[in-house]
């Protein structure tokens, strides 16, 4: 039986699990932090939440019951994020440093999508595009100074107080008839990483040739995109995407491969200037797969999930933290988490802390979580 539980029910709980934690905020640093698992309580009757951002002052964001969330204060309290007027599915992205959240919200009758605007302390959320079908992982983010970044209909597109300052072109080298698919993030100076698609089929070798890449917008506009190279391309089994970029510029993703059955995630990590492929940082011991998802502002940190397959599904994922440099490492699972848990990460901050998920394997129960002092807990695990 699946239970709920309450801002008070799960400090209690977590008092007899983890490592007492501090109030998660900016003066905290990687030399005096304490190492912690703080477990986010849900909404009311919520089996399932995630966090996957951070903001100034302590705030998460993510989603719970489905719904847009975001956390704040020691104790973590949950607020309901209001959807855009007929919308019933959502999740909060990413939130500037004056508390404007961006997010994607679905409307169920007809799978239609929307990115939106919620400015912390406002009772409405603005829809900031018109419906369309961009599908269940469409992302929007946004940056500190509030410079919103969402690919609406195949045009990618730059927002500053709810208006359009520039449209964002595609590579002069992607195939013709390629569009913008995504954009995955937008750093403190502004600078963009999306994923750029096209097709077409070969006639003469009797073959469909599609190539999907990362691509970084500099700052400003008035610069020519960098298309990033990948290892392999012009082959609908390889999709290789950028997930994030730091302030340094630092990309970091994954090359996603499948084929009859046989999926593969390689992590990726581009550099500037852009000019050379991308490096492969490698695994977690024991782990097959690979996907970086975030990375720290500043420190170099980069974070995602290790994962092994079985029969094409994920049998077992853990969180990883990779210090940028070294072998990749393992978050833990709370102490006395029963069955088998399952984790992913998302996000990370200069000051330490990680952002995700745990998920019994049985229930499929998820909660959403924070790592502090993540360094402090991360291990190579045994293999």
């Amino acid at each position: 039986m699946r239970r709920s539980m309450s801002a008070a029910g799960a400090a209690i709980v977590l008092a007899s699990l983890i490592t007492a934690a501090g109030p998660a905020a900016a003066a905290d640093t990687t030399a005096s932090c304490t190492p912690g698992i703080e477990i986010l309580p849900g909404l009311a009757g919520s089996t399932g939440s995630t966090a996957v951002g951070f903001g100034t002052g302590g705030i998460v964001v993510g989603d719970s019951a489905g719904l847009p969330v975001y956390w704040t204060g020691a104790e973590h309290t949950v607020h309901a994020v209001p959807l855009p007027a007929g919308f019933d599915r959502g999740s909060v992205k990413a939130v500037s440093a004056k508390g404007l959240m961006v997010g994607t919200a679905t409307r169920t009758s007809d799978q239609a999508v929307v990115a939106f605007t919620h400015q912390r302390g406002s009772t409405t959320s603005e829809p900031l595009t018109a419906p369309g079908k961009e599908g269940r992982f469409a992302d929007v983010d946004v940056n500190e100074s509030g410079r919103v970044v969402f690919a609406d209909g195949g045009v990618a597109k730059e927002w500053v107080n709810g208006k359009v300052v520039r449209e964002l072109p595609v590579p002069a080298d992607a195939i013709a008839g390629s569009e913008v698919t995504s954009l995955n993030g937008i750093n403190k100076r502004g600078d963009i990483v999306g994923t750029v698609s096209g097709s077409y089929f070969d006639a003469e070798n009797d073959i469909m040739v599609t190539k999907t890449f990362p691509v970084v917008w500099p700052a400003g506009g008035g610069y020519p995109p960098y298309s990033l190279q990948v290892w392999n391309g012009y082959h609908s089994s390889f999709v290789t995407v950028g997930r994030d970029i730091d302030d340094r510029g630092r990309v970091v993703g994954l090359e996603d491969y499948y084929y009859r059955n046989d999926p593969k995630l390689t992590p990726a990590v581009w550099k500037k200037p852009y000019d050379a492929l991308p490096t492969d940082p490698g695994r977690a011991k024991g782990y097959h797969d690979l996907e970086l998802s975030g990375s720290s502002p500043t420190t170099n940190v980069a974070v995602g999930t290790a994962t092994n397959f079985e029969e094409s599904w994920p049998s077992s994922f853990q969180a990883v933290y990779w210090p940028g440099k070294g072998e990749p490492l393992v978050l833990p699972f709370p102490a006395g988490t029963p069955g088998v848990p399952l984790s992913r990460a998302f996000a990370a901050t200069d000051d330490d802390r990680v952002a995700g998920v745990i998920t019994d394997r049985e229930t499929r129960d998820s909660k959403a979580v924070v790592w502090t002092c993540a360094s402090k807990q991360a291990y190579a695990p045994k293999g």
